[in-house]
């Protein structure tokens, strides 16, 4: 029988997060080159219906920046900016990456410490691999206990004092 208490489940969570990058699914990132105008930018996020970031990469694929949603609604909402500029006068150059070697715990402190909601994943050579999000993080913990997710009341805190028909 599985052991459902909250502590049992708590020393499982640790072992998860120290699991590589590897084991998380990941979203193929939406990428333009440099010189790429605002405008188009804001276009390819529309076409992905995720509403995310844009990463520009040289051709080669090395991630150069990244244009955040708050760069979008940050600098050219709350501004009148000229679309037209190349995405580099908006984007954050050298934006912080992992490995997919690295854990979930890291993406987890990396995730928590800069404020960011995707990480971009690069190889050995700087070229994007990929784009980790917070709910790929959550998906693969979720999955990881699926009984205790599924026998869990529909209101925790509503926990009966008896077993029904007592």
């Amino acid at each position: 029988m599985t052991d459902f208490s909250e502590g049992a489940v708590a020393r499982r969570v640790p072992a998860l997060t120290d699991e590589r990058l590897r084991v998380l699914s990941r979203r193929q990132p939406v990428t333009v080159l440099p010189g790429t105008s605002l405008a188009e930018c804001l276009r390819a996020i529309q076409r992905t219906g995720t509403g995310d970031s844009v990463f520009v990469c040289e051709p080669d694929g090395r991630l150069v920046g990244v244009l955040t949603e708050r760069d979008i609604f940050g600098r050219i909402v709350a501004a009148t900016m000229d679309l037209s500029q190349p995405v580099e006068s908006l984007m954050t150059r050298e934006p912080r990456t992992l490995d997919l070697d690295q854990t979930i715990r890291d993406a987890i402190d990396l995730m928590q410490t800069g404020r960011y909601r995707n990480v971009p994943t690069v190889d050995a050579q700087g070229r994007l691999i990929g784009v980790i999000r917070q709910q790929d993080i959550i998906k693969y913990l979720a999955e990881s206990f699926p009984e205790e997710l599924l026998n869990l009341p529909p209101r925790p805190h509503q926990r009966m004092k008896e077993p029904e028909g007592a």
